[in-house]
């Protein structure tokens, strides 16, 4: 068994890595597990801890899915908190007119369940989580940082594929591996 998830790779540029930083040097105190940047990614579809059978299934739908879509692009605008200030949990980047990111995933999610996949009911929203916070204890940085970002466009990224990882759990943080790519051909 492996643990899967079904995402678009996101290779941070300038800009996203620039926040990342300052939002890391201000909540220093705090604790919040950062994402590496190595690892950013959306998410288009957890499907945890699978056999290799349902894997090749996945691989096979995708290649199917991603056939005949096409590239495109979209842009990653602001940066938000899950939850709230009383409980936060996620600290996010979001994307700016996501309907073609939303119909790829409507299409792929579609397939995993046609071919049964059991896929999350609740509505997708698009971000790239870049915190998960454990323990907020002064939230005034966090909330001077968000309303100064809440608006900013960060980064353009083009989707040419979509990828099937694996996600290895350690101690230091997860590893994720590629083991299927699919092209997003026109």
């Amino acid at each position: 068994m492996k643990r899967i998830f079904i995402a678009l790779k996101i290779d941070p540029g300038t800009r996203l890595t620039g926040i990342l930083r300052s939002l890391k040097s201000l909540a220093a105190e705090e604790k919040i597990n950062w994402v590496d940047p190595v690892n950013i990614h959306i998410t288009l579809a957890f499907l945890g801890d699978i056999e290799d059978d349902r894997i090749k299934i996945a691989g096979l739908l995708l290649k199917r899915e991603c056939s005949g879509f096409g590239e495109f692009t979209f842009i990653l605008n602001g940066v938000g908190l899950f939850r709230n200030f009383r409980d936060p949990r996620i600290i996010w980047v979001g994307i700016a007119e996501p309907e073609t990111l939303v119909r790829l995933f409507e299409k792929i999610a579609s397939g995993l369940k046609d071919t049964g996949f059991k896929v999350e009911d609740r509505p997708f929203k698009p971000h790239i989580t870049i915190g998960r916070i454990k323990l907020l204890k002064n939230t005034e940085i966090l909330k001077s940082f968000l309303d100064e970002y809440s608006e900013v466009e960060i980064q353009e990224i083009n989707v040419k594929e979509v990828i099937l990882f694996e996600s290895i759990l350690r101690p230091a943080g997860p590893i994720y591996k590629p083991i299927g790519r699919f092209t997003l051909s026109g």
